[in-house]
């Protein structure tokens, strides 16, 4: 196979594989819903595992989204075999983590994991840092703790630094989970290409971020249940977004 080479992207390439996205999440809806199930689910176990405390509610709520792009990896397999015209069979599907353990799925999914270890280890240290020596207070109990300035300068700084964070890890891994998944190439060049397709389109990947971020953002507010359709889309039309930007 040949070497991959960064493309240079439009705003309209957006348009496209969301339309893709889409139509991909139409044709094999079924596969979409169960992987979004895992991820809400998912999304409640680490609230739950927070105990209600505020600063893991907030360190969970801000850096479960960073999982997403390894959680979309069956998505991705999903969408490959809709366009080599494969057929869609549950084994291979779900077992597609496990079908790659010899090769370099795993070891990007491992670097999301420690990713998002160490933001939740970082917000819970912001959160110390403003609430001082404070109880840990119950979130069900706590808003009023978002309105003292040491609770709005929290909350700005979560966001602000997961904000960041999260741009990294988005430019690590917009690109290089579907073309590992896809190539035999390792994990480091993969990365090291992704973040090139991110560095030749800066506004088109950071428009691209923004719109993750926003809507994803948005699907959290319902219990997560709005990431049933929109986890499997952007999925989907991540996929088609790496077979735009490399060829």
């Amino acid at each position: 196979m040949s070497q991959p080479v960064v493309q240079q992207l439009k705003l309209v390439d957006l348009k496209a594989v969301l339309a893709s996205g889409i139509a991909d999440f139409r044709n094999a809806p079924q596969f979409g819903l169960f992987f979004s199930a895992v991820y809400v689910l998912g999304g409640f176990l680490l609230i739950w595992l927070g105990a209600g405390h505020v600063s893991w509610v907030l360190a969970t709520s801000l850096g479960f989204p960073l999982v997403a792009p390894f959680a979309a990896a069956g998505l991705y397999e999903v969408s490959r075999r809709i366009e080599s015209s494969q057929p869609l069979l549950w084994p291979q599907i779900l077992g597609i983590v496990w079908n790659e353990r010899t090769r370099q799925l795993p070891w990007l999914g491992a670097i999301i994991v420690i990713y998002f270890l160490f933001w939740t280890f970082l917000a819970h240290m912001i959160f110390a840092l403003f609430m001082g020596l404070s109880t840990m207070t119950n979130v069900s109990e706590s808003y009023e703790v978002f309105l003292t300035p040491n609770g709005l300068s929290m909350i700005v700084a979560e966001l602000g630094i997961g904000a960041v964070l999260a741009f990294i890890l988005f430019s690590l891994t917009v690109v290089s989970l579907p073309l590992v998944l896809d190539r035999e190439i390792d994990f480091v060049t993969a990365m090291i290409l992704s973040v090139q397709v991110v560095r030749r389109n800066p506004i088109v990947m950071l428009i691209w971020a923004a719109v993750i971020a926003v809507l994803s953002l948005a699907a959290l507010v319902p219990w997560f249940l709005g990431l049933m359709v929109v986890l499997p889309v952007f999925g989907h039309a991540t996929w088609h977004l790496y077979r735009r930007a490399i060829l």
